[in-house]
């Protein structure tokens, strides 16, 4: 069993050959092959732990390279081609993938630009204009826009064929911290169907025509929907250590200890000075100026260069691994500097495996999903087989015709609920195929230990109430986000709503609705309708799709009466498309649920279905 796992992922180091490559228009791109193309020069550590040695490697460009060195050292530990699942092919989405989560959906992008309802709410939600909104390169965007930000103030929003809003701006102009404030609020703007994956801070500084980036930008991701591997050692008790932008792409949650970096040479350097100290767990590092400063700038000599330094690195690494060290180097997506296009490229990713366990030349052959990395992680920490065992919650939250109990949150908020209540709910929805257990706060981590991502984990806030104040709920929900729950059911104040409060009641929603959304979550608002009158029902409808919940809930459970389906009608009647309608309360047997679902509901809320 391993003591420490060193996971480094080259950024956009891939190695061609993805079968699905033509469908993101990237048939005939190869990483690999365009470095190697640069020149013959050896990469002796890379080599020794399989590089060349990967099947599949059949592209004329690395066979030329490789007949050109004089000789290739044999490998030392495992190595293997790995291709990707998700439907994506960004940082965020490898990242994930890496860590156990396989996104189905692609997330969004704007090869035209943001669209006026968007740019309309980052102007009411940071008080500013903005200049530019197209695809655009970091580095023409500030020649091209840069003057006029720096006369007018107006902080400069692109995007790329990526899934990120970029917003740029001189730091002189807009202070750091302000520029992070923006960022901030735009991260919680860009939630639903706007829900990118990247918010980044994009700050440069210098004179008209002489523009340069500086180190300090800061990616807003959008939170996981699901735990990952870092969730659950951090909920073991492991050290869970990020270098490089891990952070940011994980929107700092599984995480033990932070360490940001200013490029490849720092993270390597941060690396080796980890393997001097002494803890119990993974670091999880991201050298990002392969991608960053290289590949998205067609720099081959650069990436060429930038590869040298990390292979003459791999040998100071190699030699200061323990005994029950593991290091893993992998990727997370390809950028390819030699073809015309300047954005990621869909790629396969090399996965080279040296120490505890591993320490005998094998070729893995090809494997399907960057998720088994999470299971040879998991597995080297914990001596379990995870490779089966730690499954991403991909499809709990994905309806299934065929079983009616995928649109169930299978629930157990009893306040005599135990640990073990808990532990059986878990196991009980995981056999089940349920969209999400939902418990009380106070079990949450326990929950999401439990499931190690077979299943989504729900909480309640203002529960069943609803009578808290705004901020009590607020940190409810952040809390329980970061505790690693995917979704949030909060309670409306029905005081307010008797006594006419409509727009603070619209506030607490919307203001709850903006932080859940910033966690990568997803919000519910439970407006309790044995307790309303209707034309109150209707008016609560417009208010949930007004402050972008993500569903409206009929019932706790814990008042009067429960769901009924005139409520689901009227509900469906009045809120907007994008909203979904969860019942709830009283739903007892699976053909009051498949009535509620007929007359409109998407997610059933419920403790006895399936027994």
């Amino acid at each position: 069993m391993a003591k420490r796992v060193f996971l480094v992922v080259a950024d956009s180091f891939g190695i061609g050959g993805a079968p699905d490559a033509g469908k993101f228009g990237d048939e005939g791109s190869n990483t690999l092959a365009a470095v190697l193309s640069y020149s013959n020069d050896p990469y002796p550590n890379l080599a020794k732990l399989g590089l060349l040695a990967i099947d599949g490697e059949d592209d004329p460009r690395i066979i030329s390279y490789k007949k050109a060195q004089e000789s290739i050292p044999s490998p030392i530990g495992s190595y293997a081609r790995v291709r990707e699942v998700s439907a994506g092919k960004d940082s965020t989405i490898g990242h994930w993938e890496i860590a156990g989560i396989i996104s189905d959906k692609a997330q969004p992008t704007y090869p035209d630009g943001f669209p006026d309802e968007v740019i309309k709410a980052l102007e009411k939600a940071t008080g500013k204009e903005y200049l530019c909104n197209k695809p655009y390169s970091g580095t023409d965007v500030i020649r091209d826009y840069g003057e006029e930000h720096m006369k007018t103030g107006k902080p400069i929003l692109y995007t790329s064929a990526d899934s990120v809003l970029q917003i740029a701006a001189h730091e002189e102009i807009i202070p750091l911290e302000e520029l992070y404030d923006i960022c901030a609020k735009a991260r919680a703007v860009m939630c639903g169907e706007h829900a990118v994956g990247r918010v980044i801070a994009r700050p440069f500084v210098g004179e008209p025509g002489n523009f340069t980036r500086t180190p300090n930008r800061h990616d807003f991701s959008l939170a996981a929907p699901s735990s990952t591997m870092l969730d659950l050692l951090k909920s073991e008790g492991f050290d869970v250590i990020s270098v490089g932008k891990i952070y940011d792409l994980f929107a700092g949650r599984g995480l033990t200890e932070s360490n940001p970096t200013k490029g490849n040479t720092d993270g390597i350097n941060k690396t080796i000075e980890f393997m001097d100290r002494d803890f119990n767990g993974l670091c999880f590092v991201n050298l990002v100026d392969f991608d960053m400063k290289y590949g998205h700038r067609n720099d081959i000599e650069g990436y060429a260069t930038a590869m040298h330094e990390f292979d003459n690195a791999l040998g100071v690494i190699l030699g200061k691994l323990k005994e029950d060290d593991l290091l893993i180097i992998t990727a997370d997506h390809g950028c390819d500097p030699s073809t015309s296009s300047t954005d990621h490229s869909r790629e396969c990713i090399p996965l080279l495996i040296y120490g505890d366990g591993y320490r005998t030349p094998c070729n893995m052959g090809e494997l399907t999903g960057f998720n088994n990395i999470s299971g040879i992680v998991l597995s080297a920490l914990m001596s379990r087989n995870y490779e089966r065992d730690f499954l991403p919650a991909t499809d709990s939250n994905k309806p299934d015709a065929e079983n009616i109990m995928s649109y169930v949150d299978l629930t157990n908020l009893k306040t005599v609920a135990t640990d073990k209540d808990i532990e059986e709910l878990i196991e009980r929805a995981a056999s089940l195929g349920t969209a999400s257990v939902c418990v009380q706060p106070c079990f949450v981590k326990d929950a999401v230990k439990y499931s190690r991502g077979r299943v989504s984990v729900c909480t309640v806030i203002g529960f069943p109430n609803g009578y808290s104040t705004t901020a009590t709920k607020i940190f409810e929900a952040k809390d329980a986000c970061d505790n690693g729950a995917s979704e949030i059911d909060m309670v409306i104040n029905i005081n307010f709503v008797k006594s006419g409060r409509y727009d603070e009641v619209y506030d607490e929603i919307k203001l709850i609705a903006d932080a859940v959304h910033a966690k990568g979550a997803l919000l519910k608002v439970i407006i309790e309708t044995c307790d309303l009158t209707e034309d109150e029902k209707v008016r609560l409808c417009k208010i949930v799709s007004d402050a972008k919940a993500d569903f409206i809930k009929t019932s706790t459970g814990f008042g009067s009466a429960g769901a009924k389906v005139e409520d689901i009608v009227l509900m469906k009647e009045n809120v907007s498309p994008d909203v979904r309608i969860k019942a709830a309360g009283g739903i007892r047997t699976v053909a009051a649920a498949k009535e509620m679902l007929d007359a409109g509901a998407i997610r059933i809320g419920a403790s006895k279905l399936g027994e």
